[in-house]
């Protein structure tokens, strides 16, 4: 089974979506499942996990009940308030949803580069484990270090990096992002997504030999049975529409490892979010 490991759905407010700027306009309308079942179906594609794409909790509630009533929505990772009082009321309630497979905070927009090691959201991540919930890392370069070290402290919370942690793929620059991204992966319970990866190059100009350097650097540090594919649609919409986005990964593991084309195409998704705690999920 085919599984994007990565996309987003959203019914389009300006105020509600005010980081969709001008230079965006294709994102300002609505995207929901029929959408994206559109553009996934030529491709083999049968399901997806949805992101979340703002932060607040009714988010979180309105991907679920997406999710219940379009089965090819095989899993939700919404938003909630990891340094909230509240914080066990909320994933009581939404961990209740076989469908609601982890949590992702905006981090790569926390001007404190070590945000994720303030003592209240360290303890919001610690509770997801009981209720076998993944973390999404989103997260730039320069805050890779503070991710590390929070991994590094909860060896037995599943986490995954999205986007390959937003290298500065448009200059061509490695350093120091490709030497974090190892430390990162020699983290046996941190896994990787391929994606998000053609809206840090130019959007207008790009060719695939733009990103072998830094997928040959994810490829070689997490090896292809910690590596998903993920379309990050609609924001890809910027710099390349679905299929184009997702053959240029496709081919990538194709090439180099055809023999795990499988598993990066949605063996491994599967296995890291839905596995045997949440068996109806995509039911």
């Amino acid at each position: 089974m085919r599984i994007d490991a990565h996309q987003h759905f959203w019914r389009y407010n300006a105020a509600q979506y005010s980081w969709i700027n001008q230079r965006m306009n294709v994102l300002k309308r609505d995207y929901l499942p029929d959408d994206l079942a559109r553009v996934q179906t030529p491709l083999g594609f049968e399901g997806s996990i949805a992101v979340q794409a703002r932060q607040d909790i009714d988010e979180a509630r309105w991907l679920l009940e997406l999710a219940q009533a379009h089965p090819r929505i095989m899993g939700v990772v919404g938003w909630v308030d990891l340094q909230s009082a509240a914080l066990d009321a909320q994933l009581e309630e939404l961990a209740a949803h076989p469908q609601f497979v982890g949590v992702r905070h905006v981090v790569q927009d926390e001007p404190d580069d070590r945000f994720m090691l303030r003592p209240e959201f360290l303890r919001g991540l610690s509770k997801l484990r009981q209720h076998d919930l993944t973390y999404d890392l989103l997260v730039f370069p320069r805050q890779l270090p503070a991710a590390i070290e929070v991994v590094r402290r909860m060896p037995d919370q599943p986490f995954v990096l999205d986007h390959i942690a937003k290298p500065a793929i448009k200059e061509q620059r490695m350093e120091p992002w490709a030497t974090l991204i190892r430390e990162l992966a020699a983290l046996p319970n941190v896994h990787c997504k391929i994606s998000g990866m053609v809206t840090e190059a130019n959007w207008t100009d790009w060719t695939a030999a733009d990103f072998q350097p830094y997928m040959d650097v994810v490829f070689d540090a997490f090896g292809p049975e910690r590596l998903m594919i993920g379309s990050d649609w609609p924001v890809c919409r910027l710099a390349g529409e679905y299929d184009r986005v997702m053959d240029l990964a496709t081919d990538y593991i194709r090439a180099r490892a055809p023999q795990s084309l499988n598993a990066f195409l949605g063996d491994n998704a599967r296995a890291f979010y839905l596995g045997t705690t949440h068996p109806a999920a995509g039911n």
